[in-house]
């Protein structure tokens, strides 16, 4: 799609809200973070953190729950590591700039996948979703959280049109539940296991699948 996001344009974008990305989403986001936390937590082993960005969600984790972070941009993961030192996380085994449609992982290697926020900030969100899955244990869950487009009407209208200046923003905001649904059916080794509705205006969800 020409006019779509690219991980060139998503790499610069994050680099330059790395100084300023927790006093700005910080609070908008929370609920969903902490939702896709507490169901990590009740999974526990080892968990995927993708798109960690500046480690905001990191000192939340049970510290019995082993964490691997990933993101594509560096300065927002030099604040993650930072907050690591700071608070003496050692469950956090790993912090590595890392593509999230290419992870150097083995197969079956997590109990969990988490990724907040990412999957309409990456070029090939199916093709992510893929990866995630190959790295996921059978029995393990992938927990989303994200921005689900409008089906119709104004809200439809206004994501259409704010689309461009989103995309130089670094995210997509006009992605439909019907993408999902057509992934997980063309996939074939996942299940829905719950959609949730998450602040602000239920205009997020929690989406977990379980793999087969």
């Amino acid at each position: 799609m020409a006019a779509d996001i690219s991980r060139a344009g998503v790499e610069k974008a994050y680099g330059r809200w790395a100084p300023v990305y927790d006093l700005v989403f910080g609070k908008v986001f929370d609920a969903g973070r902490q939702s896709t936390i507490a169901e990590a937590d009740r999974i526990g082993g080892r968990i995927l953190d993708v798109g960690v960005g500046t480690g905001l969600s990191l000192s939340d984790y049970s510290r019995t729950t082993k964490i691997c972070g990933v993101d594509i941009s560096e300065p927002m993961l030099r604040k993650a590591q930072a907050r690591v030192r700071t608070l003496r996380l050692s469950n956090v085994e790993v912090l590595s700039v890392m593509d999230a449609k290419n992870l150097a992982f083995p197969e079956n290697f997590f109990d969990a996948v988490v990724a907040q926020y990412v999957i309409t900030a990456v070029p090939d969100p199916e093709g992510t979703l893929d990866e995630f899955v190959r790295v996921l244990k059978p029995g393990g869950e992938l927990i989303l959280v994200n921005h689900i487009g409008a089906e119709s009407g104004a809200r439809k209208l206004f994501e259409l049109a704010f689309a461009p200046v989103a995309r130089r923003l670094g995210w997509r905001p006009e992605f439909p539940w019907a993408r999902l649904v057509n992934w997980a059916a063309r996939h074939g080794g996942v299940t829905l296991a719950e959609r949730r509705p998450m602040p602000p205006m239920g205009h997020f969800s929690l989406i977990r699948y379980h793999k087969s």
